[in-house]
C-alpha cells in the first residue's frame, strides 16, 4: 500500500465540465431543500432553481434532470451521485455530457476472464483520504471471487465488505495508493481537476501491479470517470502509461479485478475513516451532508481551522458551512 504525501504528485489544471443525470424524486426534495437559500432569483425555462458558486452552476429542471456546470461539477455532483448510491443504492454515470461514448453494441463484460482493473473511493466524501487501488485477477481466482459473492461491490453493504475485504487482500495480487488530505488540499490550491489526479493514480496503480505480476496480453480495465480522450490527455506528461484501457460504467459488475479493486479501495477507506474516529474521539461520518458540517464544527472549535487540512477536502462547500457555523 502506498500513501501519497505533499509534493508527490504532479500538478496540474483545471478544466470546466458539464455534468447531467436525471436524479430520483426523493433527492430532487433533498436538492431543493439544499440549495434553498441560494436560489437565483432568475431560472432557466422548466428550471425549479439555479444556484450560481464560484466553480459550479447548479440547475435542477422540473423534470428531475439535474445539470452541474464548472471547474468545480465533478466535486458537486459526486456529493448527489453518492446520495442516490446510499438511499437509493442506485449508480449514475458521471462522465461529463460532451464527452459521453456512443453505445457500442457490441458487451464488454470480462466477468470470466483474468483481467487487471482499478477503482478508486472517496471521491464523494468530505473527510478521509482519496483511495484507488487495482487489482490482477487470474481465471483461476474467479471461482474465489464468486465464493465471496464480490460481484456488484458497488451494492455490497460496508459490513459486508469489512468481512470479505482481508480474504481478497490475503489473496488478489494489487496495488493500492492512498492520498493523503493535505496532498490533496495542496494541489486544490494550485487549481487540480480531480479527474486529472484520478487519472494519474489509476495510472501508478496498473502500472504497479503489471511490472509487479509481469502481466502481459491480458485485458486492462478501469471503472470509468471519464472519456477516454480526456484520460489520456491528463497523462500527457507521465513518463510510463497503461494503454489500451477498455473503459466501462458499473465495471466493477462486469470485471472481476474492478470489483476487487472496488471492495479492497471501500475497505481501505473505511479504516481510515475508523483511524480518524479513534483519533478525536467522535465518529466522523461519510458523505458531505449536514452531519459532516456539525461535526467538522465541533472539530474545529477544539484543534482550530487548520485541522481541516489534516483530515477534510477543503473545495468540498462543507468548508465554507462549517466555518460559518462556527461564527455563530
Amino acid at each position: 500500500m502506498i500513501i501519497l504525501k505533499r509534493g508527490e504528485l504532479m500538478k496540474n489544471t483545471f478544466k470546466p465540465v458539464t455534468i447531467v443525470f436525471k436524479v430520483s424524486d426523493n433527492i430532487k426534495e433533498l436538492m431543493i431543500k439544499h440549495y434553498y437559500d441560494r436560489r437565483c432569483e432568475k431560472t432557466p425555462p422548466y428550471a425549479i432553481f439555479q444556484v450560481k458558486d464560484f466553480d459550479c452552476v447548479t440547475t435542477l429542471y422540473e423534470s428531475g434532470k439535474v445539470m452541474f456546470q464548472g471547474i468545480g461539477a465533478d466535486i458537486e455532483a459526486s456529493y448527489w451521485i453518492e446520495q442516490e448510491r446510499i438511499i437509493n443504492n442506485r449508480n449514475i454515470d458521471s462522465t461529463p455530457t460532451k464527452e459521453k461514448k456512443e453505445k457500442n453494441n457490441e458487451k464488454k463484460i470480462f466477468i470470466n476472464e483474468s483481467t487487471v482493473g482499478s477503482d478508486e473511493v472517496g471521491t464523494g466524501d468530505y473527510f478521509g483520504p482519496l483511495v484507488v487501488t487495482a487489482s490482477y485477477v487470474s481465471k483461476e481466482d474467479i471461482t474465489f471471487m464468486q465464493e465471496l459473492k464480490a460481484r456488484d461491490s458497488k451494492k455490497l453493504t460496508d459490513e459486508k465488505i469489512i468481512e470479505i475485504a482481508p480474504a481478497i487482500i490475503k489473496r488478489i495480487p494489487h496495488t493500492t495508493i492512498i492520498l493523503t488530505n493535505e496532498e490533496y488540499n495542496s494541489y486544490h490550491t494550485s487549481e487540480f481537476n480531480m479527474n486529472k489526479v484520478k487519472a494519474i493514480l489509476h495510472n501508478k496503480c496498473l502500472l504497479s501491479v503489471i511490472k509487479k505480476e509481469n502481466i502481459t496480453n491480458t485485458k486492462i480495465v478501469v471503472d470509468q470517470f471519464e472519456n477516454p480522450k480526456a484520460y489520456y490527455a491528463h497523462l500527457a506528461n507521465t513518463k510510463e502509461r497503461v494503454t489500451n484501457i477498455t473503459f466501462l460504467t458499473k465495471a466493477e459488475d462486469q470485471c472481476m479485478s474492478v470489483a476487487a479493486s472496488s471492495i479492497i479501495s471501500r475497505y481501505i477507506f473505511l479504516k481510515e475513516m475508523k483511524k480518524l474516529s479513534n483519533r478525536f474521539n467522535i465518529e466522523i461520518p461519510l458523505g458531505a451532508s449536514s452531519l459532516v458540517d456539525e461535526v467538522g464544527a465541533t472539530l474545529v472549535k477544539k484543534y482550530g481551522q487548520n485541522i481541516l487540512n489534516e483530515i477534510a477536502k477543503l473545495n468540498f462547500k462543507n468548508t465554507n458551512k462549517i466555518l460559518e457555523k462556527i461564527k455563530k
